[in-house]
C-alpha cells in the first residue's frame, strides 16, 4: 500500500479517534497515518524482522505475530477497525482470519489484488499470468498463496455472515464503484459482524 492516493481513500473509511488494528502492518505506513492524521491509536501485526523494526522506527506499535495462528490474544471487539490491507492473498487461512478480522473489531476493512481486472483476464487469455502493478510477481517467485476477485469476496463475505457496509475497486489511484470486479486493480470492501 504505497500509492498516496490509495492510502488516503482507505483511510477515509476509518472513523477518527478509532482503536486500530492493521493485520499484516508491514512498514507501519498505514497505521502512522492514521495515528497521525485521524487521531487513532492501536497496534500493528507484522512477522517480519525488517518490518517490525520500521514499523518501531516511525513510532508505530507493532506486535511480532504469525497470523496463520489467529488472534487469540484479543478479545471480541477490541478495536473499532481492523485492517486486512494487501495481507489475505498471503495467508493459508484466509476464511477462519476473515472471521478473526470480524471478531476482534466491530468495523473490517479488506483490499487485496483483483484477479478479475480485465487486463488481468487478457493475460490469462493469452495463456499467461499477469503481472502488474498490483501482482508485481511472476507466478513462480510471488509470497501470494492465492488470488481472488471482487465478486469471489462478496461470497465469502456472505457465507461468513457478514454485512457489507461499503465495497468498491481502486484503480491508479482513483475509486472504482461501477463494475469494479472488471474495471479495478484492487478491491476494497468495509464489512461487519451481521
Amino acid at each position: 500500500m504505497s500509492e498516496r492516493r490509495d492510502l488516503e481513500i482507505i483511510t477515509g473509511l476509518v472513523p477518527r479517534g478509532s482503536r486500530v488494528l492493521d493485520l499484516g502492518c508491514g512498514t507501519g505506513e498505514v497505521l502512522a497515518h492514521l495515528i497521525a492524521h485521524h487521531g487513532c491509536t492501536g497496534y500493528g501485526i507484522e512477522i517480519d524482522d525488517a518490518n517490525v523494526l520500521a514499523s518501531t522506527q516511525r513510532g508505530v506499535n507493532v506486535i511480532q505475530l504469525n497470523l496463520e495462528e489467529g488472534l487469540a490474544l484479543f478479545d471480541d471487539h477490541s478495536f473499532d477497525v481492523v485492517l486486512q490491507l494487501d495481507t489475505l492473498q498471503h495467508l493459508r487461512n484466509t476464511e477462519s482470519m476473515l472471521r478473526e478480522t470480524a471478531r476482534v473489531g466491530r468495523i473490517g476493512i479488506v483490499s487485496f489484488p483483483n484477479f478479475a481486472h480485465w487486463p488481468n483476464r487478457l493475460h490469462v487469455a493469452m495463456g499467461r499470468m499477469p503481472v502488474t502493478r498490483a501482482l508485481p510477481y511472476e507466478w513462480y517467485d510471488t509470497p501470494n498463496i492465492r488470488v481472488t476477485t471482487h465478486a469471489d469476496f462478496e461470497v465469502l463475505a456472505r457465507k461468513n455472515g457478514l454485512d457489507i457496509l461499503e465495497s468498491f475497486g481502486l484503480q491508479r489511484g482513483r475509486m472504482v464503484r461501477r463494475r469494479p470486479n472488471l474495471m479495478a486493480s484492487v478491491a476494497v470492501f468495509k464489512f461487519q459482524r451481521a
